[in-house]
């Protein structure tokens, strides 16, 4: 007769199904354990997003990766590595300090591709002949706008001008 609170010994077929439990439970960990070192490895490969470059760009002997969220994300971070693979920066590059430093009738659209990463959308304005590329950003900070880099034939940067992000307009209505 068993004490009360003493758990039953296990017969030779209850031991069976314990080792077995006791294996799998093994092969279980070493599984979780090598994923781990897995998403370690490839981690490496993700920028400050969690994900990886939604484009790479040479950048003199090292280059730069583009981690967008766009199109509709209001942040690209730009990751500069040097010729030895190694982090140099990482910056979020849209706000108002990085467009300031767009220089009109100078920058071109390789500089705006290195510097602030695919726009959000392309479009053009037939009457000056001038490709648009809209950037999505939060001015201040704070407020949605959409910032509009013009480029002449050339593709030289022409005009700039921002404004509020319609897809942020509470009433509804687009112009």
């Amino acid at each position: 007769m068993r004490k009360p609170g003493v758990p039953p010994v296990p017969d030779a077929a209850g031991w069976g199904i314990m080792v077995f439990f006791i294996a799998l439970e093994v092969v279980f960990m070493r599984k979780l354990v090598n994923l781990a070192i897995l998403t370690a490895m490839l981690a490496g490969c993700a920028g400050p997003t969690g994900r990886a470059p939604t484009a790479i760009y040479p950048d003199g002997a090292g280059q730069v990766r583009e981690h967008a969220t766009g199109p509709y994300g209001q942040e690209t971070w730009m990751v500069r590595l040097g010729a030895d693979g190694k982090q140099l920066s990482a910056e979020q590059v849209l706000n108002d300090a990085r467009f300031a430093t767009v220089r009109v009738g100078a920058t071109g659209k390789q500089d705006m591709l290195r510097t602030f990463g695919r726009p959000a959308e392309t479009s053009r304005v037939a009457q000056q002949d001038f490709e648009v590329w809209s950037y999505r950003y939060k001015q201040g900070g704070v407020w949605p706008a959409l910032m509009h880099v013009h480029f002449d034939r050339d593709g030289i940067v022409r005009m700039m001008m921002n404004g509020p992000d319609p897809m942020y307009d509470k009433s509804g209505q687009r112009d």
